[in-house]
């Protein structure tokens, strides 16, 4: 693709970035087939090309922002299948994030716009307010209907029946390996996963200090940045991703860290994305270091669980909970044990397959424990969670989480297992199909307690 920067406008890092992406774009439209918004709009204004076409205007213009452009540029859920899909390499991710700054920066939302924003920046990274809000949802839940705009009805919806208690084990600490240490992880526990599910923390701790890790949870980490860097709120996200990389580099300076553990994959693109965020920063050096780290936990145990052979001969997977061969509805009782492996439906998170382009490691790993392991059609396509987007684009997120979840649910699994809190969440509103996360599986397989998704609806 042409274009037409000043040297002026190409000195600014930004542009001189958003100039490189866009003249690799080749028009092609491979991305059209892989987009969710524009399967679900067919309009081609919401697709990878057509918003690349309106960034492009933008910037080159030196415009202000304007309502069409915003308004098919909030419609991106940022899964990143166009760029699992493009032939011609576009870093897509960074375009529409540069983009995203600029509105921020140039655009003047209408007033409800501005105050929804502001209210989901101000509590979702902060998991006490998340708590306290997600108590005052549960209460409010009753009286969705009566809600005069979306946004605010699947605010009140998202609360979920129960709010765990609040883990000491992500408090900071160090949990020591059993046996002989293989590898000293940090484990990145989050900010509204400690609000929404205790038991992935809890169950990545046991399953990493299991298999002969030192887990540590640093001293003055927290949210990753990824909720406010989506939202173009740049000097708010930097502030957060900067105390990660600063608890995280101490570490690695001190005793020395062999990985930072992501169990959130959303988290976990943004976090291997610091070294590009802080490129021109004083944080620079320390962040590339940390993004260099940067794993998702799958990409730790696949390590640490090479083979089949490192799961207990006898454990529950292989045992079963439900028969293959016996006929069953999603959500029906399983048949009895020793029947057959528990069939688990895999969700690909965006984040993961796309963001990081991690495909094969958690289905591996499911399977190497004695999992019967399923996927759903158009597995590529995404759930309509992404970050907020469900709550700041309800209609199109629940024609997604509708897409997805007849998909799953047409495996007929005994249980779901995703690999970031936000699909499990989406997914989990839409289904009586247990969800749970892959490493609440992968612990029950390797002596840890069975996953409270299951306890509650299986023997």
């Amino acid at each position: 693709m042409q274009t037409t920067f000043t040297p002026e406008q190409l000195k600014e890092p930004a542009i001189q970035r958003s100039n490189e992406i866009l003249r690799t774009c080749v028009h092609c439209g491979f991305c059209t087939a892989t987009c969710p918004t524009y399967q679900v709009l067919g309009d081609e204004l919401d697709s990878p090309r057509g918003r690349i076409y309106l960034i492009k205007d933008m910037l080159e213009n030196g415009r202000p922002a304007d309502e069409k452009t915003v308004k098919h540029i909030d419609r991106c859920l940022s899964c990143l299948a166009c760029m699992t899909t493009c032939p011609s390499g576009v870093h897509y991710m960074h375009l529409v994030d540069h983009a995203r700054e600029y509105i921020e920066q140039t655009y003047k939302r209408p007033f409800t716009d501005r105050a929804l924003r502001w209210v989901l920046a101000r509590i979702l990274p902060y998991p006490m307010r998340f708590r306290l809000a997600l108590f005052g949802a549960k209460i409010g839940r009753p009286f969705a209907g009566l809600m005069p705009d979306a946004r605010l009805r699947a605010m009140l919806e998202m609360a979920p029946k129960t709010i765990p208690p609040v883990s000491r084990n992500d408090d900071p600490q160090v949990f020591p390996a059993q046996g002989e240490r293989r590898m000293r992880v940090a484990l990145m526990t989050g900010c509204a996963q400690r609000a929404l599910n205790t038991d992935i923390n809890d169950a990545t701790i046991r399953l990493l200090t299991r298999l002969g890790c030192d887990v540590v949870i640093a001293e003055g980490q927290g949210c990753c940045g990824a909720l406010t860097h989506h939202m173009g709120k740049t000097t708010e996200s930097h502030a957060t991703a900067a105390k990660n990389i600063r608890a995280w580099h101490r570490e690695m300076e001190g005793e020395g860290l062999d990985a930072v553990v992501i169990n959130t994959s959303g988290c976990g693109t943004t976090v291997k994305d610091y070294g590009h965020m802080f490129r021109n920063e004083a944080l620079a050096d320390e962040a590339l270091a940390v993004s260099a780290i940067a794993k998702d936990v799958s990409e730790v145990l696949i390590q640490l669980l090479p083979d089949a052979e490192a799961f207990s001969a006898t454990n529950p997977a292989r045992d079963g909970i439900a028969g293959t061969d016996a006929p069953r509805t999603p959500g029906s009782a399983p048949p009895p044990v020793g029947t057959g492996p528990i069939r688990v439906a895999y969700h690909a998170a965006c984040s993961l397959q796309h963001g990081q382009q991690i495909k094969t490691y958690p289905k591996d790993l499911l399977k190497r424990a004695g999992f019967e392991v399923v996927e759903p059609v158009d597995s590529h396509l995404c759930c309509g969670s992404a970050g907020t987007y469900n709550l700041m684009q309800p209609e199109i997120s629940k024609q997604l989480k509708d897409r997805k979840v007849q998909t799953l649910e047409a495996r007929s699994p005994d249980v779901i297992a995703a690999g970031n809190i936000g699909c499990m969440m989406q997914i989990g509103s839409g289904t009586t199909v247990p969800i749970v996360h892959t490493v609440e599986l992968l612990d029950w397989a390797t002596g840890g307690p069975k996953p409270s998704a299951l306890s509650d609806d299986q023997s």
